[in-house]
């Protein structure tokens, strides 16, 4: 009798003996798509927050996420292969690691958004067309699912949740970077562009007691902005507004902040942007723009590489990408404004604010 055997797997072999490290880390590359959706797959079920409050059999889980329990037992061994859980003593029982805590939807510096998002259906069956992308230069969200990125999210209202969600759990990383490392003593109120669900704006506040600020974004989106100002006691210094800022921008504001958009939009787009900002912002006021900045040479990124995945998610998804120093000082400049500084922010403890540079800009 002969036999054929399946396909091999990095984690059914193991690196080949002998291959230098380089190789490894390739083997750790090329099938990194299996961990992640593992991942995925456990955040997907609710794992994570029914392990919260400490270990649980196989069988409980299964019963707690209405799972198969011999698939679930499969997948909890591969969860323990990424070590975000961990057997706890008994068979088939498991316990959450310190590595998978941020995978709870309870806990405040959660990812769970961000891991439903960036590996769901949607963003992953985009990825996987893109060397149509670069063959064509065409947008792969586009091709794959018949709209554009954004428009995409807000006909699938659950989805659009999760994105503001996810994008909200970026804010709370980085936003204590921001509130604490810009001098917001020259102004009195602060308009937040594309701001969501108001994360931003309130770590603003809260450090900064006298200001004032405005969520300027979607009227769709403004509910959960809404609610979340009132859970955090601000509604009396912070106000919500809904429309296109690629129409126009809400008055009143001395300082404009737009983080984590402009590099959603190819020139046109953000120079229409700024030049609506610009029509509003008194010769006083100021413009700060927050996003990763790509460094002017390929050779300069050193640990920086997060804003290369960055740069190609938005090549894949929303035909923008990561921009350097120099080239927002252009739309600064076309736009009416002049490039006064810019500033790398520190992380205060969370790994994505490292990314994150503040650009900013006063009327020319």
């Amino acid at each position: 009798m002969t036999t054929t055997d399946g396909p091999t797997t990095p984690a059914q072999s193991g690196t080949p003996q002998g291959e230098d490290e380089s190789t490894a880390r390739l083997w750790q590359l090329a099938f990194g798509s299996m961990p992640a959706q593992i991942i995925h797959a456990a955040v997907r079920l609710g794992l994570p927050d029914q392990l919260a409050e400490g270990p649980r059999t196989c069988a409980e889980l299964a019963r707690a996420c209405g799972a198969d329990e011999t698939a679930l037992r499969r997948l909890l061994r591969g969860m323990a292969g990424t070590g975000i859980v961990t057997p706890d003593g008994g068979p088939d029982r498991y316990v959450l690691t310190p590595m998978g805590r941020p995978l709870r939807s309870d806990v405040p510096d959660s990812l769970c958004a961000m891991v439903l998002l960036f590996a769901g259906e949607a963003m992953w069956r985009s990825w996987g067309d893109l060397a149509e992308t670069v063959r064509t230069g065409s947008n792969g969200f586009e091709r794959i699912h018949g709209v554009p990125y954004f428009t995409y999210y807000t006909q699938n209202p659950d989805e659009d949740a999760m994105f503001n969600a996810a994008m909200g759990e970026d804010t709370k990383a980085v936003g204590p970077a921001l509130a604490q490392g810009y001098d917001f003593s020259w102004c009195d109120t602060v308009v937040d562009i594309g701001g969501g669900n108001g994360a931003l704006l309130s770590r603003i506040l809260e450090a900064h007691p006298r200001l004032k600020g405005m969520v300027f974004d979607r009227p769709e989106v403004l509910p959960q902005t809404r609610k979340l100002i009132a859970d955090a006691g601000l509604a009396d210094r912070c106000t919500v507004a809904g429309g296109d800022a690629f129409e126009a921008v809400v008055p009143g504001g001395d300082l404009y902040v737009i983080k984590s958009v402009l590099h959603d939009w190819d020139d046109d787009h953000v120079l229409k942007l700024l030049r609506n900002c610009r029509d509003v912002i008194a010769d006083d006021g100021r413009i700060l723009v927050m996003e990763p900045l790509m460094p002017p040479r390929t050779d300069d990124l050193g640990p920086a590489h997060g804003i290369v995945t960055t740069d190609m998610d938005l090549l894949v998804t929303t035909r923008g990408r990561v921009r350097t120093e120099s080239e927002f000082a252009e739309l600064f400049e076309a736009a009416g404004f002049r490039h006064t500084m810019t500033r790398k922010l520190a992380d205060h403890g969370h790994l994505e604010a490292q990314y994150h540079s503040v650009v900013e800009g006063k009327p020319a």
